[in-house]
């Protein structure tokens, strides 16, 4: 059998499993954190037009962040959305 090859973090969560360093999440706590999931779900697609130059700098602090542009774009929105 093959075995998947881990990343340094993934070797450091699956040893913190298996020495029993989480506990499982149960109740209200579960509840807030399945309520929040839900609200964060992205359900619609949007086409806009922008400028490249913006596009390219977003690029960069995206990167610098080590996120996907377009997820910093959603989040900017969000952001944005719940002020």
């Amino acid at each position: 059998m093959n075995r998947i090859k881990l990343t340094k973090e993934e070797k450091g969560i699956e040893n913190a499993l298996i020495h029993g360093e989480y506990t499982p999440i149960k109740g209200k706590e579960l509840e807030k954190i399945e309520k929040t999931l839900k609200a964060r779900k992205k359900d619609i697609t949007m086409t806009i037009r922008v400028n490249s130059e913006d596009i390219k700098k977003i690029k960069i602090k995206a990167k610098k962040l080590k996120v996907k542009y377009q997820s910093y774009i959603s989040e900017v929105i969000h952001q944005v959305a719940e002020v």
